[in-house]
């Protein structure tokens, strides 16, 4: 493929998969197809019933929903049906008012929202909204990716319908990514005209707003504002490494603790977002980098992110912030060395690949974000060792002598290997927490 082509093709691929998002990605595609059926309903909405993939109930039963102050599937459709914005897509829920939530709150207590999981569905990823009005009903259909709707039936009449299957473009998009190679990435982010990745800035600017509203201490875990107390207490070391840490990880507080404020999502997930590029923003400001490097770091980092999960399913038991690490440590790394980055990138990436890989996605929740502090910490440990010389070598385990073939391990594993996992932590997830008290 010739380089112009390749290039345009990776900016593209870049304007897809990142996107803002106001909230948690699972809830919020539930939200979305209950607004798109609510809009089409022409009545006020009495109730909700909605169907949603294992995974995706995995993913949105304990995450707080954006403006609610309330966990959960049910609450994510109430409000979507009540007051969403069809139009915003993963922003959905950026216009919420006290009343809707009032109303949403109260359609919940009084049992008119239920949320089950469609056990015949072969999609990942699916969300179904039934809503229903005095005289009328509609059903909106998700699948495969967070808003793409495939299905809208009104009375059971269908009023909108297309392929539900994976598209040729979708499966061109992976084919075209697993043609590629770290080098290649790398390339592109050095070489590419600055004007054609500029809208990465957006990136830096909404994840590292969220990081300064995570740092108020309102919302979730408080980790980011815990570990900044303690450094002051002299608790902690309050060096580059801890600044990674604390400034990562209290963006995933504020979103996944209902903060309204919107991710810029990477590869569908706002947390992988933030784990791509609030650690190179950190990096960028410590060693006050130029406004071109930062950027050209940033793309780096979020096509290497992107690359890394197109070996991934849309959704597993595979802890997806490790692979947005990975891109996070490349872009720490170049803005590190810019003598011989491509050899500390390789380097950065396989010993990661030898230290956090087997992290287990658990659903999205407040603790998503001792996720996220853990990839971020490995990452610059892992770029410091690189730094160094020192990487995990081949005969460990997952890695491989390649950084490439390193990530096509973590595929491998996620994709093959952790499909009972999977299962598993879906069914301890939705019996856990129900012995009798006393017994």
């Amino acid at each position: 493929m010739e380089t112009c082509t390749m290039w345009n093709k990776m900016i593209e691929i870049m304007k897809q998969d990142i996107k803002p998002a106001t909230g948690c990605t699972e809830p919020i595609s539930l939200a979305f197809a209950a607004a798109t059926a609510a809009k089409e309903l022409g009545e006020p909405v009495q109730a909700v019933k909605a169907f949603v993939s294992a995974n995706l109930m995995k993913n949105g039963m304990g995450v707080m929903v954006p403006g609610t102050g309330m966990p959960g599937l049910a609450i994510a459709a109430a409000v979507g049906a009540l007051g969403g914005d069809a139009n915003a897509g993963l922003q959905v829920l950026k216009s919420l008012t006290p009343d809707v939530v009032a109303q949403g709150k109260q359609m919940v207590a009084d049992g008119k929202v239920t949320v089950g999981v469609n056990e015949t569905t072969k999609h990942i990823l699916y969300s179904e909204a039934n809503v229903y009005g005095e005289s009328h009903h509609v059903r909106a259909v998700i699948v495969d990716n967070h808003t793409n709707v495939v299905l809208i039936e009104k009375d059971g009449q269908v009023i909108f319908e297309k392929k539900a299957s994976c598209n040729d473009s979708e499966a061109d998009k992976i084919t075209f990514l697993q043609s590629l190679s770290i080098k290649d990435i790398l390339e592109f982010a050095e070489n590419i005209p600055l004007a054609n990745i500029q809208f990465i800035k957006n990136a830096e600017n909404l994840n590292d707003a969220l990081s300064k509203e995570g740092l108020t201490g309102k919302y979730g875990l408080r980790i980011g504002c815990t570990m900044e107390k303690s450094i002051k207490e002299g608790l902690l070391a309050g060096d580059l490494a801890r600044e990674i840490q604390v400034r990562t990880v209290a963006a995933s507080d504020a979103r996944m603790g209902g903060a309204a404020c919107p991710a810029m999502t990477n590869s569908g997930s706002g947390n992988q977002g933030i784990t791509v590029s609030e650690p190179v923003t950190v990096v960028a400001d410590h060693i006050k980098a130029s406004g071109e490097e930062r950027v050209r770091a940033l793309a780096l980092a979020s096509m290497v992110a992107i690359y890394a999960h197109s070996y991934l399913p849309k959704l597993s038991a595979f802890c997806a912030t490790v692979t947005a690490a990975m891109g996070a440590a490349a872009g720490m790394a170049w803005l590190l060395d810019r003598k011989t980055p491509y050899q500390t990138i390789c380097k950065a990436i396989s010993s990661m690949n030898g230290g956090i890989v087997g992290m287990v996605c658990d659903g999205a929740a407040d603790s998503c974000a001792m996720k996220v502090a853990s990839a971020a910490e490995i990452a610059y440990r892992s770029v410091l060792m690189a730094l160094a010389g020192i990487r995990v070598e081949g005969t460990d385990g997952l890695v491989a002598d390649t950084a490439d073939e390193c990530i096509r391990n973590v595929g491998l594993l996620a994709s093959n290997g952790m499909q009972q996992t999977d299962c598993e932590v879906l069914h301890i997830m939705l019996n856990k927490n129900k012995e009798v008290a006393g017994a």
